[in-house]
């Protein structure tokens, strides 16, 4: 089928190569015509423009928005909603706070425009892996955009999970779990690298972990990749970002009271990683040595 795919970074050039390469037609727009002129390589046509955009499609349109989540996911989905007609359909596959699905949803149906919201997981590695995803919205939309959401993602890879916002809001989920394993992951290694006695061989017990370990998984084959001889871990800096899924996740176990101490945990352990010269970990250290007489270092 034919649809348009709104930003074209690494998430959203590969999709369009993958859709191209399953048969489908994509019409890409982005800001940068590097961008586009790198898709269109890639077998898509492009637009220079949103307006351009919906004028290449055919009804009903369908249009993926792929591009950073807040303002620049909705002020697109906005400006489309004003180009689009009746029967159209718009896909969210940003990682947006599922809390605005819905008022967005209402608002472009008033124009007789459907809005999708599609959780989207598989990074870089999307492109051959395929896309898993979960989608929310109403059966009619769903089902006018589901050769997409097959052709992206690998066999079973794919579900309609529920109403607008359930997609979203399983991703945010998803995204809160995967802080919890990559938080295990990085702390049991921690831990082997401490063990000088052992001289232990980290890319190796990474490596082996993949096969038969009840631990494995894909993020243990990225842990592999990433602690590989010659892979430059020695020279990334231990500062980790959060991109907001995390934090909502915990947010929403607090107002549902449900316990997830792993996933909050895990959310300020990144916090912690930012802060070179904490206050917290100082005033532990005075305390100590107040209450003790513990030695304390002074500041470099």
């Amino acid at each position: 089928m034919q649809m348009g795919m709104v930003g074209l970074g690494k998430m959203g050039a590969n999709m369009s190569e993958r859709l191209v390469k399953a048969g489908h037609e994509v019409v890409a727009f982005d800001l940068s015509a590097e961008a586009r002129n790198a898709v269109a390589a890639r077998g898509a046509g492009t637009a220079d423009s949103l307006d351009a955009l919906v004028g290449k499609l055919g009804a009903p349109r369908v249009v993926w928005v792929m591009v950073p989540a807040g303002d620049p996911t909705n002020s697109t989905i906005s400006a489309l909603g004003d180009l689009l007609s009746e029967g159209d359909v718009i896909v969210d596959g940003g990682n947006s706070n599922y809390k605005e699905s819905p008022g967005i949803a209402a608002s472009l149906a008033a124009k007789g425009v459907g809005f999708v919201d599609a959780g989207t997981s598989g990074g870089v590695w999307g492109l051959t892996e395929g896309y898993c995803l979960m989608v929310g919205g109403t059966p009619e939309s769903v089902k006018l955009c589901e050769p997409i959401f097959l052709a992206l993602a690998p066999e079973g890879g794919y579900a309609h999970v529920g109403p607008v916002g359930a997609g979203h809001f399983v991703k945010m989920v998803h995204n809160g779990i995967e802080y919890g394993i990559m938080q295990a992951y990085a702390e049991g290694f921690e831990i082997m690298s401490k063990a000088d006695e052992f001289n232990l061989d980290l890319h190796e017990i990474a490596s082996i972990w993949r096969y038969g370990s009840v631990v494995r998984s894909w993020l243990l084959e990225l842990t592999e990749r990433a602690l590989a001889p010659g892979a430059g871990f020695e020279n990334i800096a231990g500062y980790v970002v959060d991109s907001g899924e995390g934090r909502w996740t915990a947010i929403e176990a607090i107002d549902r009271a449900v316990p997830a101490p792993v996933i909050a945990t895990s959310l300020f352990q990144r916090f912690a990683s930012r802060d070179e010269d904490s206050f917290s970990n100082k005033l532990l250290a005075a305390l100590r040595n107040q209450f003790g007489g513990h030695a304390v270092r002074s500041e470099k």
